[in-house]
């Protein structure tokens, strides 16, 4: 029998190889987005349109062939999708002012941000070696903010301040989003809620696309070398959404967005490699910051109230030994 300490350990395992992969994807959606912006292409809502549509169609005739009733408020699922399609508006937005590496480093405004709702919401503690390691990268976010506004001319964008502005506040929505993904799936269903979350999200987008959007549309000068980037955003996307709740039920929105942190590595590398530009010296810097803030992290307790899954596993685990004692004594 595997015991809950090699059970745990296999977890921490697959969430770290999960949570890479999916940094990859994250910074494969950010290559793309800023690929777009180059081309003079703003139309945030309807990138992320096509990603809906696709998670929709394949989990929910997963639902459909099911034929069971929803195991959560289906207005839950309305609100969630809000909070994720603008929560994409933001940050895409950001590209259209500021480089590729500042979005990816602000992203990791959503740890804390999530900290505080997990804390609210769902009673998860968190003791102070965690909680100062999240402050360490905070302080990295900070000199982010500066070395966009000492560097604004070599940052990418046009207003640098302004797509800090916009990636914080998407930041903020993301954990929400993941907060309210790691309730539901832990209380309702997986392929329940990327369904739902398909649907609403597909409907709320194109609202938004028709109102927003739609003059925009029609001005791109559709080729291969605007059509590549929006299909690869999108399907970068669904394995995202996909992957996301498996993470989430495993270990947690915390582990989820600190997993992304390593993002900001591929976004340096993809600037000085593919782009050809400089990176002000406050990157370094700051990543440095986030890097020893993810170390301080994982090297304090385990503080987050324990899944079901592992604590059943825990418990029966201690009754054999238990049992096992007592036959060794009889």
């Amino acid at each position: 029998m595997i015991t809950f300490d090699q059970f745990k350990k296999k977890n921490t395992l697959i969430g770290l190889g999960l949570g890479q992969f999916l940094s990859l994807l994250i910074t494969s959606t950010g290559f793309t987005s800023s690929e777009l912006a180059k081309k003079g292409i703003n139309a945030p809502t309807s990138q992320s349109f096509l990603n809906y549509v696709f998670l929709a169609i394949v989990y929910g005739s997963i639902v459909l062939y099911r034929r069971e009733a929803l195991k959560a408020k289906w207005y839950y699922y309305i609100l969630l999708g809000l909070v994720d399609v603008e929560a994409n508006f933001l940050v895409v937005k950001a590209y259209q002012y500021t480089s590729l590496t500042s979005v990816m480093l602000l992203d990791c405004w959503s740890i804390p941000c999530v900290m505080l709702f997990t804390w609210i919401f769902l009673k998860t503690k968190y003791r102070f070696l965690k909680i100062t390691g999240v402050l360490v990268c905070l302080a990295g976010l900070v000199l982010v903010v500066f070395s966009d506004v000492h560097a604004g001319d070599r940052a990418g964008g046009s207003n640098p301040r302004i797509g800090d502005l916009l990636v914080i506040a998407g930041a903020t929505l993301y954990a929400v989003s993941n907060v309210s993904e790691e309730f539901l799936v832990k209380n309702a269903d997986r392929v329940e809620l990327m369904a739902m979350l398909g649907v609403f999200g597909g409907i709320i987008s194109a609202i938004q696309i028709s109102i927003l959007e739609r003059n925009e549309l029609k001005s791109i000068h559709w080729s291969a070398g605007a059509a590549l980037p929006f299909v690869g955003f999108s399907v970068a996307m669904f394995l995202f959404y996909s992957l996301v709740p498996v993470l989430l039920k495993i270990n947690g929105s915390t582990m989820l967005n600190l997993s992304l942190l390593t993002s900001d590595m591929w976004a340096v590398l993809i600037r000085i490699f593919a782009y050809h530009e400089k990176v002000d010296w406050m990157y370094y810097v700051a990543f440095g910051a986030v890097v020893v803030g993810l170390i301080i992290y994982s090297g304090g307790e385990t503080n987050e109230n324990e899944d079901p899954l592992h604590s059943a596993e825990d418990a029966n685990q201690r009754q054999h030994d238990e049992e096992a004692t007592t036959s060794g004594k009889s």
